[in-house]
């Protein structure tokens, strides 16, 4: 039994679940989208749709979607802070299908480009998140991860790795999933063990076969 286990996460607000775990799935979604959104609407499912406002969950999602740490005190005033930032938000409610209470779909804009995030708190502060722009993956937020769109052609999931492994850096997880046979586009989620270098990053960007690589750092 850890430390966490005994006293829980150090924390603004009064919910693990509801509050770090809400904060912790807008700081994924921060760093997916790669900074604050110009835009976002938060879809809430079960158990957040019924006590958002009394946990702390609405300011939780919005601290967490402007980059702020679940122990960051600014939470306590997300709403000012993005009014301020002149970030348009909306907190909308939906039932999800069968998915974890504490379940959320965000729906954001930065610059002109649409991004799709649905995550869930398990707990204890913990995130699993579900769907990224459409594509099922379970991602625990914990380790570098690569999100990267390619042409879904021979040979090109193998320049990726050896890519990678050039620079030394394992890959624990991956996920794979074509997007469309008839333009031939798929997706590779990578989770790394490591940080990937800058160099690493442009290099993958370079190559022909990719159409966008996201770095999604740890939460």
């Amino acid at each position: 039994m850890s430390l966490l286990d005994v006293i829980g996460p150090i924390i603004i607000g009064p919910s693990s679940s509801h509050t770090a775990g809400a904060v912790k799935i807008g700081k994924f979604a921060h760093n997916y989208i790669g900074g604050t959104p110009d835009s976002v609407r938060f879809i809430l499912h079960g158990s957040f749709a019924d006590t958002y406002i009394g946990h702390g969950t609405d300011r939780a999602l919005l601290g967490g979607i402007m980059g702020f740490e679940v122990d960051d005190h600014r939470i306590r005033n997300s709403y000012k802070i993005a009014q301020d930032t002149n970030m348009k938000y909306e907190f909308n409610f939906e039932d999800l299908g069968n998915v974890h209470p504490n379940t959320v779909k965000i729906i954001a804009t930065k610059n002109d480009h649409d991004f799709e995030v649905i995550a869930a708190s398990i707990g204890a502060s913990e995130i699993v998140v579900n769907e990224l722009d459409g594509t099922e993956v379970y991602l625990r937020g914990k380790v570098p991860t690569l999100a990267i769109v390619n042409k879904d052609i021979p040979g090109t999931l193998t320049r990726i790795m050896s890519t990678i492994s050039k620079y030394n850096i394992n890959v624990a997880n991956v996920t794979l999933k074509r997007i469309s046979k008839i333009i031939k586009e798929a997706v590779c989620i990578l989770e790394l063990d490591e940080e990937p270098t800058l160099l690493l990053l442009k290099e993958l960007e370079s190559f022909e076969n990719i159409i966008s690589c996201k770095y999604i750092p740890k939460i």
